[in-house]
């Protein structure tokens, strides 16, 4: 018969480790266990936490993936413990934006790239953004460009130029994703950094470079001498 997470010794509790140890020293499981707090009859919150896991792929980031519904598929998760489940991994993305926001100037591909990394990344479908920079290329805006299928998506070059304008930004960065995982530019890819870059030269902006967000990787046009402006 299963006793539950009390008939664990202390120091495999995940509550005791954390005060013990810090969170740090808390495996995947153990982190998401403290967060379901309970598991159910026959099968303690442990044994759940890596229930979740595996419906996630393994790792905690395909919480991103992993929607309300499909959460509560696991036995023993139901629709709140589900919500809490998304939530956290909401906020783990919103503080993780919030630091890098603390370096408010971009001075290399890097700190773009790495901006956008966590948020698209797990996108299952096409996004575009566009960030916003002045003269000392500080943030000081981010336009959502467009939304497209799981391979493509249309970029506004119209729209994109008249929201720069707008919020009297000097220099732009485009920036979308590949849900593949694969960086690499399509010549649709190459086609609208360079109808971008020539709209904006008309129309006095800089487009310092056009990213793409792959899984944990990027390619930056610029960093390949496509984009040759001057920061």
């Amino acid at each position: 018969m299963n006793k539950g997470i009390k008939s664990y010794p202390a120091s495999e509790r995940p509550y005791e480790r954390c005060e013990e140890y810090g969170p740090g020293a808390l495996s995947d499981a153990e982190l998401l266990a403290v967060i379901l707090r309970s598991g159910r009859r026959g099968l303690d919150v442990k044994k759940l936490a890596i229930k979740v896991l595996e419906k996630t792929g393994g790792t905690l980031g395909g919480l991103f993936h992993t929607s309300i519904a499909e959460l509560s598929e696991i036995d023993g998760i139901g629709r709140v413990k589900a919500i809490q489940l998304i939530c956290v991994a909401q906020i783990a993305k919103r503080i993780w934006k919030e630091e890098a926001r603390h370096n408010e100037a971009i001075r290399h591909v890097e700190e773009a790239a790495s901006y956008y990394m966590q948020d698209l990344k797990h996108m299952e479908t096409e996004h575009v953004f566009v960030l916003m920079l002045d003269t000392k290329m500080r943030r000081i805006g981010e336009y959502h460009a467009s939304k497209g299928s799981v391979n493509s998506s249309q970029v506004p070059v119209r729209e994109i130029v008249r929201e720069a304008l707008r919020c009297n930004a000097v220099h732009i960065i485009l920036v979308h994703n590949h849900p593949s995982g694969d960086p690499s530019p399509s010549e649709a890819d190459k086609e609208t950094s360079r109808n971008l870059g020539i709209a904006c030269r008309i129309s006095g902006l800089k487009m310092v470079d056009s990213i793409i967000i792959g899984d944990e990787k990027y390619y930056s046009f610029r960093e390949k001498g496509l984009i040759n402006w001057e920061i």
